[in-house]
């Protein structure tokens, strides 16, 4: 498919770009975006929270009173956790949120949420801007004129582009990635995606490893 590249003021520049359709006009896979999408949020968990269980907190290791005869139920020490102020039991100890995928399932996750961005014409292309300073007051007028000034926005660069980056981090409501670097979540979660002309080939090339992979073999069972 081919989408018609803007310019900063907003208007047509006659240019067409091509768009492969096998990234950005399938049908999303709505279960590979919902895996992607916990994965994602799962890893930004520390997972650091932790109590201490009756061997760890301080206290007296003394029995509190008899095993027998006392008419009570038996008990341990102070630090038992059935005590104020003693060990915790089945407490959360320390370790990882994070989620596998395999590379199959995140890249057909990031190709439908950008065919999903296109379908809903919130995918747009303009061409590299290229400031020859870092002023906020650039990235705004260049939104105010693709009308996307009021829209959670992304903006995709080819490469750490540290001038744009300064230019846009001091607007609430865009956000600029690197278009190798971005991930599926932050394609999802915009409501509009803006990416630079030569940042569309950096976008195909992200997905070339896929052609490379050898093709799955079918078992085949031979008789003994």
């Amino acid at each position: 498919m081919e989408l018609e590249v803007l310019s900063k003021s907003g208007t047509g520049t006659g240019r067409m770009i091509d768009l492969p359709d096998d990234i950005f006009a399938i049908e999303p896979h709505e279960h590979a975006m919902w895996l992607s999408i916990n994965a994602y949020l799962a890893a930004q968990r520390q997972g650091t929270a932790k109590t201490k269980g009756r061997s760890e907190v301080a206290g007296s290791t003394r029995k509190l009173f008899r095993q027998k005869g006392t008419g009570r139920a038996r008990q341990g020490d102070i630090k038992s956790p059935l005590h104020p102020g003693g060990g915790t039991m089945f407490g959360p100890k320390p370790h990882k949120y994070t989620q596998k995928l395999s590379r199959k399932v995140k890249q057909l996750a990031r190709k439908s949420a950008l065919s999903e961005k296109v379908q809903k014409n919130a995918f747009v292309v303009v061409e590299d801007l290229n400031f020859s300073g870092a002023r906020t007051k650039q990235v705004q007028e260049v939104l105010n004129a693709l009308q996307l000034d009021k829209k959670q926005a992304l903006l995709l660069t080819a490469g750490d582009n540290g001038t744009l980056f300064l230019s846009g981090r001091n607007i609430p409501t865009l956000t600029v990635l690197a278009a190798d670097k971005v991930s599926m979540y932050e394609i999802w979660k915009s409501r509009a995606v803006i990416a630079e002309e030569s940042a569309v080939k950096m976008i195909e090339n992200t997905f070339n490893g896929m052609a490379n992979e050898l093709p799955e073999v079918e078992h085949i069972s031979i008789p003994a």
